[in-house]
């Protein structure tokens, strides 16, 4: 079976956030069970093809009047193939989103997918190959599915269609989207469809049309059917509960593994737990922090917006600052988060350590050398954050949502607090410190959570049943 993956990002060629990383690491596992996976990615400005060994494969190919080069590489530690699709009018610009929340701020990042999803479909005869399902993610391809639909050649390529946030939909006036795919908004049933607010909303386009819908965790799946976390298409996605499934994310075990991560001071397992210490005091060093193995050591890795439970890290800052705990954040987003923490960094520079950047070797420092780490988000699909931490024995604080509840285990590999509020998070956090003052308890909470696994074969398993249903 033929799959094509689409999307916006694929780790380490063109990475932001966790979607990359699905993208840089699911294929792999299905090209480990036989399948015939490729995948189709915007040349961006950023990509570094020094590091990254693309060749240009074909050229002058014209969709809209625009010329596309096509180059063509592997996904690093793969033979997973890889195609960037150039045109300097719309993806020479920027990283991979216009805006450093990574959501929707302007017509010319839709036009930008809106093009890149059309060029996708004109390509196939190009490179020899057809695939039998397209595999769409998220809101940047959501619109092929409708584009197969409305093409002329009426294609017939299957499409799976998986939300791996449902908050970030594409959504804009609809005369401008139709105008740029030619449509007159009348071609199929569903095109009438608008937003609740009166907007074309390309993720919704998405759920309508594709022949199969996923997310990224079972709870989630769930979740999304309700008012409070189906962002507004709630109905829309009852409508197609029948084709909506919920599959765990997993991650990537070969470069995710303190054993022989590059990034660390010195490499540890289960065994020798001990030289974990010696990372979190690397880590200390290198940002200043106060250097004291004692003193228990928070970590946070994510985007800077309130989806990621930043307002509760916030106020319950002074406090950790008062039972002496230290902090480290990582990350972009809003500018009042990135404001607001640095200011109290500044406050406490021997306690709270905030670097507003894109740093993947700081992050394997920080998912080593920290304790504990945390996720108290308000809504997570999956959530890597949690799998990767406690792969490193670091030990995640979540809250009881999405991802969050099918992977912590309460008290066994981690906490969970169920209210969205600072005092839950709070009363969590001092649940953990007192565990943590207990060595021999904090080592075996340590080892169980190690011992879980998140690889991705199981993962892979589980759409490739998804691929069966739309093959057959």
């Amino acid at each position: 079976m033929k799959i094509l993956f689409v999307a916006s990002e694929c780790t380490p060629i063109a990475k932001v956030g966790g979607l990359g990383d699905v993208i840089g690491s699911l294929p792999k596992a299905l090209k480990e069970l036989g399948v015939d996976v490729r995948i189709f990615l915007p040349k961006y400005q950023i990509i570094d093809f020094r590091k990254h060994k693309f060749e240009l494969f074909a050229k002058t190919i014209v969709v809209r009047g625009e010329k596309i080069n096509i180059y063509q590489g592997l996904l690093p530690e793969s033979e997973v193939p890889v195609y960037l699709l150039g045109n300097k009018k719309y993806f020479s610009e920027n990283g991979v989103y216009f805006e450093k929340s990574a959501f929707v701020g302007s017509l010319k990042e839709i036009e930008r997918f809106l093009f890149f999803s059309q060029a996708i479909l004109k390509i196939f005869p190009v490179i020899d190959w057809f695939p039998d399902i397209i595999h769409c993610h998220d809101w940047h391809t959501a619109i092929v599915p409708l584009l197969l639909k409305t093409e002329s050649r009426k294609l017939k390529d299957k499409t799976l269609l998986t939300i791996h946030n449902l908050a970030n939909q594409g959504k804009w006036d609809g005369k401008d989207i139709l105008d740029f795919l030619d449509l007159k908004g009348d071609e199929i049933e569903g095109l009438k469809i608008k937003d609740k607010d009166g907007s074309f909303n390309i993720l919704q386009q998405g759920i309508l049309n594709a022949d199969l819908i996923n997310t990224v965790s079972p709870t989630y799946a769930k979740e999304i059917l309700t008012k409070e976390y189906g962002e507004g298409l709630e109905e829309s996605l009852t409508k197609r509960k029948k084709e909506l499934f919920g599959i765990l994310n997993g991650i990537d075990y070969t470069f995710f593994n303190p054993e022989i991560d590059p990034n660390l001071k010195i490499n540890y397992s289960q065994k020798d737990l001990e030289r974990k210490i010696e990372n979190k005091i690397h880590l200390q060093e290198i940002l200043n922090l106060s250097k004291n193995p004692q003193i228990p050591l928070f970590g946070f890795i994510g985007r800077l917006t309130p989806q990621k439970g930043i307002d509760l890290i916030i106020k319950i800052i002074p406090e950790l600052v008062k039972i002496n705990c230290q902090l480290v954040v990582l990350g972009v987003g809003v500018s009042d988060y990135e404001k607001k923490l640095l200011e109290l960094s500044q406050k406490y520079p021997r306690n709270i350590s905030v670097q507003i950047k894109f740093d993947p070797i700081l992050a394997q420092k920080i998912y080593a050398g920290a304790d504990i780490f945390l996720m108290p988000s308000k809504f997570e699909p999956c959530g890597l954050g949690q799998m990767i931490a406690m792969r490193y024995g670091t030990i995640p604080i979540g809250r009881e949502t999405g991802g969050l509840a099918n992977t912590i285990e309460d008290g066994k590999t981690g906490f969970l607090f169920k209210k969205y509020d600072a005092q839950s998070f709070s009363e969590t956090i001092n649940k953990i410190i007192r565990l943590y003052r207990d060595k021999n308890g904090w080592k075996k909470l340590m080892k169980k959570a190690m011992r879980k696994d998140f690889s991705w074969q199981k993962s892979a398993k589980e759409y490739s049943k998804l691929y069966q249903i739309l093959g057959s």
